[in-house]
């Protein structure tokens, strides 16, 4: 059902679809009360002008995200399901470039609608950055941005081992808890990890791996991260759970390890972080971190070459300066380190699961989230999981491990005739 009145949703309405070259996909509705476009789905919600001011500095995806995180525009309805509909208008190549005429009728419809003025200082959610990108001192501030929001947050929202990456669903049914030991337990497996072996984890996160790897194959295991509030987390669950004599955590940047090799070399998802002009260096501290003849397991995010990025949402509010590259790419540099790959096992799906789950365990401690973080952060987070979910269902980003060797003498991987890990 299309419903169309003459307020400031229906003059808004006007302009939007001018500029489409396409009718609205969902609803709006303005401050005023007026409503316009289809009202059987998710509605956009216009609180105030200032909403529009935003998208007049930017009318593009940051300017969306800047009015959403700040509650200057909302969603009543499936957010999911107004992303699609957008999503959808741009696959099918129904939108078109706005002509100049509807341009400058749409500064006419701001200034009466007394929306002209100063361009709106960003949420103080947004990342503020400084200095070249992908420096020591950058890097760091990049993760605290996003990492060290809250140790009680993150616990809200993952499951308790506080995995925070794609799970590994082997059952229909299964839980995000139960999906993240399947993914720690194949990770083990591929590592071929035993009793008494050395693992380094690079870019441990909370834990989950290092702690998994202890208690579950015996291993002696070295976790590094460079997010003081990871490291405080996983102290204090090391000494709860007397695993002192098995695990340790480095507050430590990658290129700053400098132990003897490691039997096995683990690192999940923290190769997004790198950037490219720093990843031949990054695969080369892996390499330099393994003995001959042990392995690598890496798991990481992949995207198309044409947008390496996380988009300007997300660069700009989860995950500052984020690079990811086809796998093709990150198989090369690998290679190029020295490494054999063995084998590329594809996620997709399962971070589809994933982030659906910590979607919906948000949305159920909502206020809790809002207690702990902020209702902007917590608006972040909410926008952050429902496009990110949408992004892996559709194929615009994948999730692969990769397992790699670093070869012996004449070219020995030690690797057996089958698959130990199936």
């Amino acid at each position: 059902m299309v419903v169309a009145t003459a307020g400031v949703a229906g003059r808004l309405a006007a302009v939007v679809e001018r500029l489409l070259g396409a009718q609205l996909p969902i609803g709006l509705r303005a401050w005023d009360g007026s409503t316009a476009g289809p009202q059987d789905g998710p509605v956009a919600v216009i609180r105030s002008r200032r909403a529009l001011r935003r998208l007049l500095w930017n009318p593009d995806e940051l300017g969306l995200s800047r009015a959403y995180v700040a509650g200057e525009l909302d969603v009543d309805g499936d957010l999911t399901e107004g992303l699609v509909r957008f999503w959808e208008l741009a696959r099918q190549g129904r939108l078109s470039k706005p002509k100049p005429v509807d341009v400058l009728g749409a500064l006419r419809t701001a200034a009466g609608l007394g929306v002209l003025g100063p361009r709106p200082a960003p949420p103080g959610e947004e990342a503020r950055l400084s200095g070249r990108r992908h420096t020591r001192d950058r890097d760091r501030d990049a993760i605290a941005h996003h990492y060290d929001l809250s140790n009680a947050f993150y616990q809200l929202v993952l499951d308790p081992s506080m995995a925070y990456s794609c799970g590994y669903f082997t059952t229909p049914g299964a839980t995000v808890a139960q999906a993240q030991h399947a993914k720690l337990d194949l990770v083990c497996r591929k590592l071929d990890l035993k009793p008494g072996m050395r693992l380094l984890d690079v870019g441990c996160g909370w834990g989950s791996m290092i702690v998994h790897a202890a208690k579950h194959f015996g291993a002696r295991a070295t976790g590094v991260t460079i997010s003081a509030q990871q490291k405080a987390h996983i102290e204090a669950r090391i000494e709860r759970e007397g695993l002192a004599d098995l695990v340790t955590v480095r507050l430590q940047d990658y290129r700053e390890i400098a132990d003897e090799p490691f039997d096995a070399v683990s690192t999940i998802e923290m190769g997004e972080h790198v950037g490219e002009e720093n990843y031949p260096q990054y695969a080369a501290v892996l390499h330099r971190m393994l003995k001959p003849r042990g392995r690598l397991l890496l798991q990481q995010m992949s995207r198309g070459a044409n947008a390496p990025g996380g988009g300007a949402f997300i660069e700009s509010y989860v995950a500052p300066d984020m690079h990811m590259r086809p796998v093709s790419r990150t198989v090369a540099h690998l290679e190029g380190a020295g490494f054999e790959i063995r084998d590329v096992h594809a996620l997709r799906e399962h971070y589809v699961w994933t982030v659906r789950a910590w979607a919906e365990t948000l949305e159920q401690r909502w206020a809790e989230a809002v207690a702990l973080v902020g209702e902007g952060q917590a608006r972040v987070w909410r926008l952050y999981l429902a496009g990110g979910a949408l992004t892996f269902e559709e194929g615009r980003m994948g999730v692969d491990q990769v397992l790699a060797v670093r070869p012996g003498p004449r070219g020995d991987s030690g690797m057996p005739r089958t698959r130990e890990w199936a």
